[in-house]
């Protein structure tokens, strides 16, 4: 190999970007091994055939010229010559023995030819070498004067590949060593997958299954030759089983393994298999007889990008002054759960630290929590202030990212999500920020946790401290708030050692601000604090379901105001599925997940929201399980054990769901199968049935008819949609349309995240259908098939994109159905683009099938100034969050094959329930409407609040209720559910549903039977105090109604008299023979 060397002096040095320098082919100073311009050559120039002069030649003689030109290559030849013949010994006495083992040949040809040449030309030991493989992998080896600590981050931190980058390639293999003399060091750094071959491994790994022999045989010495003990008998070591393994494995990897060292490897990829857990070993190591400070490292990191790992790894051991000698890194496939890390290292202690057993027990356990470390936690225990320590940096920047949403409320730029932390961990404050949070970590030790009384006393000396030396008024606010988080959490699993994120139950008090409106405090909020990613749970009611949301902006921008508005989202979306959950035994939840993956290419961003997922659902799971693990290490102040169940939302993949299900089932939840819905076997897909949208349309046809005194079965109207036709809502709305109503339904305008279709005459059902039926946005929608004035607009012109942003509020139809966009698009700002020049609204009906995308402020002022009729969401998409509900009893009362050999079945039956509860209360909306006047979201929150009082009534007094009292009530329970579902388990439902559910589910049956048939007034009017035993009065008269009404039925009497009769004793008998009205 020649290397391109610039003109040097004999005794200066050059190193990667000095003007005086080695050449090297690519920009990144990577020289290029397979490149044939860089190969060796076996023999010098000889002839020159040119006729340019030249200043060292002697132009009147050519003899003289040709022998000056021998000379020269002859002198220069020595000279490599002789340079190679000084490295060479060198370099085989000083490289480690491994080095020879595990490096191929001709790579290690090329760094003996690099070094010579560098040692050659007089430069520091400083150079990049890039070689292509074959099979598409690329090596990057590293070579740099010296070995001293902190080297190998800085190499690693110059590694060109990362997931941001759209041509990502994998890390697959790293090595690491030190020469001897500590003169420099040589690392290889390999990128991209080895190809698989089939090759025999029971060959390649021959020495690894002898030696396991050996073990399993017992024919080994307890230790080997350097002192090591041997492994015990495992049955991972059987033949079968390491075959296996083995077959997993890359033909590079079984080769450089010392046997030994392979099967310590194997046992903690078993201890990580199947999860995202990292596992650590630590072994003390002879390196040589005059040092005996060294130890190996071996870590096991289950679903980690190589290159994190291998970074925050060296980081980690840098801080704690670990040097590391030698390295391996190898990626071994762990099956349908992604690829296992392992990672190998030779460390040794310097400036004073000391090996000893309470260095590694940290080491390990902050190793373990490096995975699930955010960036600004890192930056925080690594550069800025080390003294911390990860456990303590990673409270802080939680609270910090709690502290966000609330004081931005007061102040939005003092009050930035990045000036809070850069406040509270600026040197003259980090002292107090670090002693609130040693207040935490003894308020929540295991082994003595503070009592109520103890921190009281102790914030109150805290406050003082920071009154008398915090004159900074922000910093002082916030670090008061520091302490108020510490007071209000109820929960934390901080002390948990595999943990994946920080979660910390609240008391959700702590989220108000003093300066807001009151508004109903939620039952319980639940933060998660992780990896790129903050997550807020809150819900309403102690047994609750709801949705999990991803949001991923696309700008930090975007970012940043996302941050700030996250918990309101959260609280409004759980909010309004607490209002929506009314015929229901689960409370409203919702889970809005932040995740930072601006900027990467699509497949990191994918990696980084799944294990944004399973890092959030799993410490969920920490604060809600009830295990050895949990009553060990998590002290609780909440009291009473917790049950909640998620559902998929914006994001959320079948993949998720599998997983959190699986993980629900490891981790001991009590009713796993129930802790997400839409399971993809044994669940109700919400798309591939409408659910939701045959909910939406029930609504649509009543407000047609009382509203617009138009029959829809009858009569022509106009429809507009947000929401396209691959969405669940709005594509299986149109597909309802349709199929309810023909053409008669004339959808005048649909717009999605891709452009808007518009036709005043109404859009073809035949491509509309195609696109649902193709899965298809608008913007695929044929432009041939458009009628005289209609438009595609698509976002790639910015013209597109206004039109597609005002198509709701300028397209007349006879009614808008919001089926998908952002929440708050319709709000007190904006309102009035939805109406026309003249006042009068582009639509005088609304029914909202999306969350949240007219606010309240906006609805009631549409209504009041252009009377706007709105469907309000919590009444209008009720219908999803009933079937997964309805799913949640199916995981409880039936195993997966009796759900799947059944599932036709009881999705008929569980349509059939939607549009009967969606006909119940759209009626009562209707009727209550027209007598009483108000407007219709306000109505249709005084319906869910009418329900919801009366199930927390029912809900108390059923607890003081006799098991034989209860019993008597079951049939309402029964009665909820699909008739498949009763038949099949509802004998065995005490063995399968817990207690406090059936008990939820009794009362909330009983309410929204109360409220659909009396009305609101009815049961508003009662005191509370008397509410529930009114409630179970009526269960009772309702009985004997139905007595009488069978006895009645049996009577000689005209049957016009007899069928009035029957319809006033259905109408008001229950209620009569109450007494109450």
């Amino acid at each position: 190999m020649i290397l391109r060397l610039a003109t040097l002096q004999k005794g200066t040095s050059a190193r990667i970007n000095a003007p005086k320098r080695l050449l090297i082919q690519q920009s990144r100073a990577f020289t290029n091994i397979d490149d044939p311009t860089f190969r060796t050559h076996s023999t010098a120039v000889t002839d020159n055939t040119s006729s340019e002069y030249r200043s060292w030649q002697a132009s009147q003689n050519i003899d003289i010229q040709r022998v000056t030109q021998t000379a020269m290559v002859h002198e220069l030849t020595q000279q490599v010559s002789r340079s190679i013949e000084n490295v060479v010994p060198w370099f085989l006495n000083t490289m480690p023995a491994p080095y020879f083992r595990q490096v191929p040949e001709s790579f290690r040809l090329d760094h003996i030819k690099a070094i010579s040449a560098i040692k050659d030309a007089s430069m520091d030991m400083h150079m990049n070498l890039k070689t292509h493989l074959p099979d598409g992998r690329q090596v990057l080896t590293f070579i740099r004067p010296g070995t001293m600590p902190g080297l190998l981050l800085n190499m690693i931190k110059e590694l060109p590949f990362n997931q941001r980058s759209e041509e990502y390639m994998p890390l697959s293999r790293v090595q690491i060593y030190s020469a001897e003399d500590d003169s420099m060091s040589l690392n290889l750094f390999v990128y991209g997958e080895e190809s698989k071959h089939q090759t025999d491994v029971t060959l390649t790994g021959s020495q690894i299954l002898e030696y396991a022999q050996q073990v399993m045989d017992g024919s080994l010495p307890p230790q080997d030759e350097y002192g090591r003990p041997n492994p015990k008998p495992n049955n991972t070591f059987e033949r079968d089983n390491l075959i296996k393994h083995m077959e997993k494995c890359s033909e590079s990897y079984i080769l450089r393994s010392d046997p030994r060292r392979f099967l310590s490897q194997i046992q903690l990829f078993e201890k990580v298999s199947g999860s995202d857990n990292i596992s650590v070993s630590t072994e003390y190591s002879y390196l040589d007889e005059n040092n005996d400070e060294h130890y190996w490292i071996d870590i096991a990191l289950a679903n980690t990008l190589p290159h994190y790992a291998l970074e925050q790894t060296t980081k980690l051991l840098f801080l704690h002054s670990f040097d590391v000698m030698r390295a391996h890194l190898d990626n071994v496939s762990d099956g349908d759960n992604g690829t296992i890390t392992l990672l190998r290292m030779l460390v040794t202690p310097v400036n004073g630290a000391k090996g000893n057993e309470a260095t590694f027990n940290l080491l390990q356990q902050e190793l373990k929590r490096c995975k699930w470390l955010n960036d600004s936690t890192m930056e925080l225990v690594f550069e800025t202030h080390p003294w911390l320590g990860v456990r303590r940096g990673e409270i802080i920047t939680a609270m910090a990212a709690i502290m966000h949403p609330i004081m931005s409320k007061q102040n939005a730029i003092a009050f930035s999500k990045g000036n809070i932390l850069e406040t509270i961990t600026k040197d003259r404050y980090i002292k107090h920020a670090a002693a609130i949070v040693d207040l935490f970590l003894e308020r929540f030790n295991p082994k003595g946790p503070l009592s109520d009384e103890e921190l009281e006393a102790k914030s109150k000396e805290l406050l003082s401290i920071i009154d008398n030396e915090v004159e900074d008024t922000s910093a002082q606010a916030l670090l008061t708030k520091m302490i108020d988080i510490v007071k209000h959490t109820l929960r934390t699993n901080i002390y948990m050692n595999n943990r994946y994120a920080l979660g910390l139950r609240l008391d959700p008090r702590i989220m108000s601000s003093e300066d807001e409106a009151p508004r109903e405090t939620p039952y319980g909020v639940i933060f998660v604090h992780g990896r790129r990613f903050d997550g807020y749970h809150t819900r309403f009611r102690d047994i609750a379901r709801g949705g999990m949301r991803l949001v991923t902006p696309a700008s930090p921008e975007q970012y940043a105001l996302e941050s700030a508005h996250q918990y309101e989202e959260c609280y409004g979306l759980a909010f309004a599925q607490q209002l929506k959950n009314k015929d229901i035994p689960e409370g409203g939840s919702k889970a809005v997940v932040l995740i930072d993956n601006i900027g990467m290419s699509e497949t990191g961003k994918d990696f980084v929201m799944r294990k944004s997922v399973k890092a959030f659902t799993d410490t969920i799971l920490d604060l809600i399980v009830d295990t050895e693990e949990t009553r060990e290490e998590v002290v609780d102040f909440v009291g009473k054990k917790e049950v909640l169940y998620l559902g998929p939302d914006e994001q959320v993949i079948p993949e998720d769901i599998n997983w959190v299900i699986k993980r629900a089932k490891q981790r001991g939840y009590d009713t796993p199968a129930a802790f997400m819905s839409s399971k993809p076997r044994a669940g109700i897909n919400h798309k591939e049935y409408g659910v939701t949208s045959e909910g939406v349309n029930v609504y649509l046809d009543v407000a047609l008819r009382h509203v617009l005194k138009i029959d829809p079965k009858q009569e022509s109207f106009s429809i507009k949609i947000t929401g396209g036709p691959d969405g669940d809502v709005a594509g299986n709305e149109l597909k309802i349309l349709a199929r309810e109503y023909g053409d008669n339904a004339k959808v005048v305008g649909i717009a999605d995240g891709t452009g808007c279709a518009e036709d005043p005459n109404g859009l073809a059902w035949d491509e509309l259908l195609r696109l649902v039926n193709d899965n298809l946005p608008i913007d695929q929608f044929n432009p041939s098939k458009l009628g005289e004035g209609g438009a595609v607009h698509t976002v790639d012109t910015e013209e597109g994109v206004k039109a597609r942003n005002s198509m709701h509020n300028r397209v007349q139809a006879d009614a808008f159905i919001p089926a998908g966009g952002r929440p708050n698009t319709i709000n007190i700002h904006n309102y009035k683009h939805f109406l026309n020049p003249d006042g009068s609204p582009s639509a005088p009906l609304i029914v909202e099938g999306a969350n949240l995308f007219v606010t309240d402020e906006a609805r009631q002022l549409l209504f009041e100034e252009a009377g706007v009729v709105i469907v309000k969401d919590s009444s209008a998409n009720k219908c999803g969050v009933i079937t997964s509900s309805y799913e949640i009893c199916a995981a409880m009362m039936l195993s997966e094959e009796e759900f799947f050999d059944n599932k036709h079945q009881i999705v008929s039956e569980v349509l059939n329930k939607l549009h009967n509860y969606a006909q119940l209360e759209a009626e009562l909306l209707f009727r209550e409407f027209e007598t009483y006047g108000g407007s219709l979201p306000q109505l249709s929150k005084v319906v869910s609040d009418a329900v919801n009082a009366a199930t927390d009534s029912l809900s108390v007094a059923l607890e003081s209720f006799s098991a034989e009292d209860k019993e008597k009530l079951l049939p309402l329970f029964r009665f909820h559910l699909p008739q498949t579902m009763v038949d099949m388990s509802f004998d065995k439902v005490h063995e399968r549903v817990p207690a406090q559910y059936i008990s939820n589910a009794i009362a909330s049956c009983l309410a929204s039977k109360l409220v659909y048939k009396e009305g609101t007034k009815f049961v508003n009017t009662l005191p509370k105090e008397k509410l529930a035993s009114v409630a179970l009065r009526y269960v009772e008269a309702e009985h004997q109604i139905a007595i009488l009404k069978s006895a009645l039925e049996g009577t000689e009497m005209p049957e016009k008299e007899k069928e009035s009769i029957l319809k006033l004793l259905e109408a008001g008998g229950a209620r009569t023979a109450l007494g109450v009205f």
